[in-house]
């Protein structure tokens, strides 16, 4: 993982994605506020997350970025408010209460053996075919689960069966997060 950013370049990062929410909802368009900040200028993927009122509200993150970290975060907050399928676009009144959090992730390093997953340290990815699932590693602390529940979960989410984790056709991928969210 790239060096950790520093507080500033956090709370920068945050202040982008919740402008840039805040004027899509209204306007339809997107705000850029290009960075010369070093750390805010690597090519590093990154997941968006809203919650409303402790709940999920819209998660969206790629893997890998083409486009530097700060114009990701800009893509990603526009996304996790509008396009998480899970949920309808996010509407001017639910701008009065929501919080953010960001996940700058490492790349992606596939893995044969399912017990290197640490809970708490490691996000999953998994493949089988066409069906693909991703939890970040917050998620298993937040639920209190163990490793194996997590792969099933990430199974889960995938759309298969909760064993699939356990089938060589499967391919499991571990990432880990910088995470960080507003106080």
């Amino acid at each position: 993982m790239a060096n950790a950013l520093t507080s500033e370049e956090r709370k920068i990062l945050l202040g982008i994605a919740r402008n840039v929410i805040e004027t899509y909802v209204r306007t339809g368009k997107i705000p850029l506020e290009k960075r010369d900040e070093t750390a805010l200028n690597v090519q590093q993927g990154c997941f968006v997350t809203i919650h409303r009122q402790g709940r999920l509200r819209g998660c969206i993150g790629v893997f890998t970025s083409r486009m530097p970290l700060w114009k990701q975060v800009t893509e990603m907050a526009v996304a996790a408010s509008t396009r998480d399928p899970r949920f309808p676009a996010m509407t001017e009144e639910e701008l009065a209460d929501f919080s953010l959090e960001i996940s700058v992730l490492s790349p992606l390093v596939k893995t044969a053996d399912p017990n290197s997953v640490v809970v708490g340290t490691h996000g999953i990815y998994l493949e089988n075919g066409m069906r693909r699932g991703v939890l970040l590693p917050q998620v298993a602390t937040e639920y209190g689960w163990d490793r194996e529940t997590f792969l099933r979960q990430t199974c889960r989410k995938a759309g298969l069966p909760t064993d699939a984790w356990q089938k060589p056709e499967t391919s499991i991928y571990l990432f880990t997060a910088e995470v960080f969210g507003e106080a």
